[in-house]
């Protein structure tokens, strides 16, 4: 491990990405956005995932050092239009976090079971921009779709709309309907998305995460394939 003194670690990491930005620094660096970044910060997220499942804490060191780069670089980038730095970006999410846990901050007392998740909903929906609705606050577009279906239907299931999701219940008769048809074009994509729908919120019912559990098979799949 290096040498803990987190403010000159820090300082030192920005300083090194100003001189990257620099016009006598790394021309590469120089010409980058923050839209031609953007596609860098969910291969470095996906990454940090495989490092945590794989279990290697060296790997995950290495993996968050990457996708912490990404929020360093887009700070620079924001500093440099003088609209906001990495000390601003710090303050805001330790803002937020003091704002989230009133029950740790202000010591307000709370049953774990139930207030909880109530005040949360609460206290996020209070964020919510007045163009987005609760429901679609932060499920972003670029989201893996299996993690943002099981997202929003965690989200319905604490909502009176919850009777508008398809019944996990009709799975079996529709896993028989495909498995009946021998022609692809048989297959429309609706029908599909709704029975992949109907898994996720399965998942979800049986308090499991879709996109870790198809990754995870996936990724078993590959090893016994390279094995053959």
């Amino acid at each position: 491990m290096t040498q803990k003194d987190p403010r000159k670690n820090i300082d030192s990491l920005l300083k090194i990405m100003r001189e990257l930005r620099a016009p006598d620094g790394c021309p590469w660096d120089a010409e980058q956005t923050s839209e031609s970044l953007a596609p860098y910060i969910l291969e470095e997220a996906c990454e940090l995932i495989d490092a945590i499942e794989g279990g290697d804490p060296e790997l995950i060191l290495d993996e968050l050092g990457d996708l912490l780069l990404q929020v360093v670089f887009q700070s620079q980038i924001f500093s440099e239009r003088q609209q906001f730095d990495f000390y601003d970006v710090s303050a805001c999410i330790a803002e937020k976090l003091l704002r989230r846990h009133p029950h740790v901050f202000a010591r307000e007392s709370h049953d774990f079971s139930t207030e909880l998740d109530k005040q949360w909903e609460t206290i996020k929906s209070s964020e919510a921009t007045h163009n987005k609705s609760c429901l679609a606050d932060h499920l972003p577009d670029k989201l893996p779709a299996l993690q943002r279906a099981q997202k929003l239907i965690a989200r319905v299931c604490k909502t009176e709309r919850q009777h508008e999701l398809p019944h996990s219940s009709e799975i079996s008769e529709k896993a028989q309907w495909f498995a009946d048809r021998n022609e692809v074009d048989a297959i429309d994509e609706e029908t599909l998305g709704r029975l992949l729908l109907q898994v996720v919120q399965i998942s979800h019912d049986a308090g499991l995460d879709a996109e870790s559990a198809l990754r995870k098979t996936t990724r078993k799949l590959l090893h016994q394939l390279d094995e053959d």
